[in-house]
């Protein structure tokens, strides 16, 4: 009778097993936030980086935001190449029929995301050596930062949807699934949080700091590369992690 009040010491070896499995995945979720920190530079910074360029491509005119369409296309090509190349070669080294687990393919697009937001740099720091110079760079140089990162998406994305699902306990799939979509609604709450800390931090002596309103008196480069440095500590994190990590294993289910 006294457990009845002292109802946790009820549960059963399933529910205990069943916490233990959530608390092995958050370490990983963890990464996922950052992850997706560094992804969402395409939808802001990207997209204003665009804008300081010049936007004409021959006698066309190309809307920053409008590269975001080009990362899209690159993952229809980059899952085509992934499926008939990569996976087949990864078959054959690793023997698995996959290719390549999750938290291998997750950790190769975190991987990815670092020569990603480094070309961002490069092309930031070309950009305003050009605008020096008297004439500014175009939007196109900024393709090579979107294919890096459509691929990393192609690794990831999918990777870490299959990975919430399987590791999930039985009874909490659901729950598990939208993992993934928390970590990239925190994403952007981080990604203010840097904006405002950089913001505060360089403009602290007066100056006009990384992101000021007109980027050719800023340093959005050094905002790349900070966020690049991010990335490798996140990747490196999460590297740890993986190694550490058990896969669960479904018996009779």
């Amino acid at each position: 009778m006294k457990d009845s009040h002292r109802p946790w010491l009820l549960c059963t070896v399933t529910q205990v097993e069943e916490v233990k499995i959530l608390i092995r995945m958050l370490p990983i979720w963890f990464t996922c936030v950052f992850y997706s920190a560094a992804m969402s530079q395409t939808a802001t910074t990207f997209v204003q980086q665009g804008n300081a360029m010049n936007t004409k491509i021959g006698s066309f005119s190309v809307p920053a935001a409008s590269m975001n369409s080009a990362e899209v296309i690159f993952m229809l090509v980059w899952v085509v190449f992934q499926d008939s190349v990569v996976i087949p070669i990864a078959r054959r080294y690793t023997g698995n029929p996959m290719g390549l687990t999750l938290l291998q393919r997750m950790g190769v697009g975190r991987l990815l995301a670092i020569p990603s937001l480094a070309a961002a740099a490069l092309v930031e720091t070309w950009r305003l050596r050009s605008v020096k110079a008297g004439h500014n760079l175009s939007i196109g140089w900024q393709l090579p930062q979107f294919v890096i990162l459509a691929c990393s998406d192609v690794f990831c994305g999918i990777a870490q949807l299959e990975f919430f699902y399987a590791e999930a306990p039985a009874s909490m799939r659901s729950l598990c699934s939208a993992f993934q979509f928390l970590a990239m609604s925190l994403a952007y709450y981080v990604n203010t949080l840097v904006v405002a800390l950089v913001a505060s931090v360089t403009t602290a002596w007066g100056g006009k700091g990384w992101l000021p309103a007109d980027l050719n008196d800023g340093h959005l480069d050094y905002y790349f590369w900070l966020w690049t440095g991010i990335s490798v500590v996140n990747y490196v994190v999460y590297t740890a992690f993986a190694r550490r990590y058990t896969v669960k294993k479904v018996v009779g289910q």
